[in-house]
C-alpha cells in the first residue's frame, strides 16, 4: 500500500518530538513492504533551527542513521496533491502543519474517494489553545488519531471529526534498545526540552533540587533553555549537553544510572493519561525511570513495577536514592520496563492498530449538512 505522512519534519528532531514516533512508525511500514512518502514543508522550523545551530552535518547525520527513510521537501505555495499523492491510499495529517495545508488535503480526499485521511493529534493545544486551531476543517477527513483517550473525548465533546480513535505513541525498538557500557559515567540523566514555561516550577521540584541535594552526578540535554534556567542549572551542578539527536538517546541513557520524566503541566491536569514519548523511550532502553506525577488513567504501565512514581520533590529525591543504591530494584525495574514496552508499546504494535483503522473506517461522508471541524 502507498502510505503518505505529512509532518513538521522527518530530518530534524530539534524541540520536535514527534519525529521519534514518526520514524518508528515510517521505518515499520517500510519494513512490512508499504511504500510510504513522507512530506515536509522546506522552511519548517525545526529544520531551520536544526540547520541554524548545529550546520548541515546534523541532517547528514540523520541519513545515516536512518538510511531507509527519506522526506518530500515542499513549498505550500505550489504544492499540488494530485500530482503528489497519485496512487496514495491512506493520508495521514499531523496536527503541526499550516491550516492551509490540512484543508487542501481535505478538499483533495473529497475529490478522491479511494484515498482514506486521517488527522494525527499529539499536542494539548485542542484543549488548551483552541484559538490556534480554529481555522482548521476537518469536515472532509475520514477521521482522527488522538493520541490519548482524554484527547479523544475532548474531540467528541466538541463534534469534531467523524470517527476519532486513540493511537498512543510506542517506542521504535530498532532505535531504542538497551546499549552497554562497562561502566557508568553519572548518576542521573534527563532528557527534555524546556518547555515554554509549561514545567518550570515542575523541572526545579523534581530534577534541579534532587539533584542539587543529593549532589548527583547529572546531566540534562535538551533545547530552547534560557539564560535563567541554564543560571539554576550551574548553581545545582547539572552539566548542560544541549542539543541531543534523538537516535543518540539510547547510547546516553546507557552511560547513567536512571533516568527522569518530568511531563508538562497540560498533561497532568487537562489531558490525564498521556505521558508523551519521553517514559516510552526510557523503558524500551533499559534504563531506571522515576517520573514526576502523572495520571495513567489508561493503565498503559504498571506503575511501581515499570518504574516509580514520586508525589513530590522530596519523594523523587527517596526513589532516586534507593534506585542508586539497590542494584536489585534498580534490575527488576529495568526488567518490567522492558517487558511492558515489547509486549505492548512498539511501533510495531501502533502499525497494528493503524492498518486496523484503515480497514475498518468509513468512507468520509460528503456534503455532510451538519459542519464538522474546528
Amino acid at each position: 500500500m502507498r502510505v503518505a505522512m505529512f509532518y513538521h519534519s522527518l530530518v530534524s528532531d530539534w524541540n520536535h518530538g514527534n519525529a521519534h514516533f514518526l520514524r518508528g512508525i515510517a521505518s515499520e511500514l517500510h519494513a512490512r513492504g508499504h511504500e510510504v512518502l513522507i512530506f515536509e514543508p522546506h522552511d519548517s522550523w525545526s529544520h531551520t533551527n536544526l540547520v541554524r545551530e548545529h550546520g548541515w552535518q546534523a541532517v547528514d547525520s540523520f541519513h545515516r542513521a536512518f538510511p531507509h527513510l527519506s522526506s518530500v521537501r515542499y513549498s505550500l505555495d505550489n504544492f499540488d496533491p494530485n500530482r503528489s499523492l497519485d496512487g496514495v491510499k491512506l493520508i495521514i495529517v499531523h496536527e503541526w502543519n499550516e491550516p492551509q495545508l490540512i484543508s487542501a488535503l481535505g478538499r483533495y480526499r473529497k475529490r478522491n474517494r479511494g484515498a482514506r485521511l486521517l488527522f494525527h493529534d499529539t499536542h494539548h493545544r485542542a484543549l488548551t489553545a483552541r484559538q490556534e486551531l480554529g481555522s482548521i476543517n476537518l469536515s472532509d477527513y475520514d477521521g482522527v488519531l488522538a493520541y490519548g483517550a482524554s484527547l479523544k473525548e475532548a474531540y467528541l465533546r466538541y463534534g469534531w471529526g467523524k470517527q476519532v480513535y486513540v493511537w498512543h505513541e510506542a517506542a521504535d525498538i530498532r532505535t531504542f534498545y538497551p546499549r552497554h557500557y562497562n561502566a557508568k559515567t553519572g548518576d542521573v540523566v534527563w532528557i527534555g526540552n524546556w518547555g515554554d514555561e509549561e514545567r518550570t516550577a515542575e523541572l526545579r521540584e523534581y530534577f534541579i533540587a534532587p539533584m542539587e541535594n543529593l549532589k548527583l552526578r547529572s546531566q540534562l540535554y535538551g533545547v530552547r533553555y534560557p539564560e535563567m534556567a541554564l543560571q539554576q542549572l550551574t548553581q545545582a551542578g547539572i552539566s548542560y549537553g544541549g542539543w541531543l539527536p534523538n537516535f543518540e538517546a539510547p547510547n546516553v541513557f546507557a552511560r547513567f544510572k536512571a533516568t527522569v520524566h518530568v511531563p508538562r503541566r497540560p498533561y497532568t491536569h487537562e489531558l490525564p493519561g498521556i505521558p508523551t514519548i519521553r517514559p516510552f523511550e526510557a523503558l524500551a532502553c533499559g534504563i531506571p525511570l522515576v517520573s514526576a506525577p502523572w495520571q495513567d488513567t489508561e493503565g498503559l504501565f504498571r506503575i511501581g513495577q515499570d518504574f516509580l512514581m514520586a508525589r513530590n520533590g522530596r519523594e523523587m529525591e527517596t526513589h532516586l536514592g534507593n534506585v542508586l543504591n539497590d542494584s536489585a530494584l534498580a534490575g527488576e525495574l529495568v526488567r518490567n520496563g522492558l517487558e511492558t514496552i515489547r509486549s505492548r508499546h512498539t511501533c510495531s504494535h501502533r502499525v497494528d492498530e493503524l492498518l486496523e483503522i484503515y480497514g475498518a473506517i468509513r468512507p468520509a461522508v460528503i456534503n455532510d449538512p451538519v459542519p464538522v471541524g474546528i
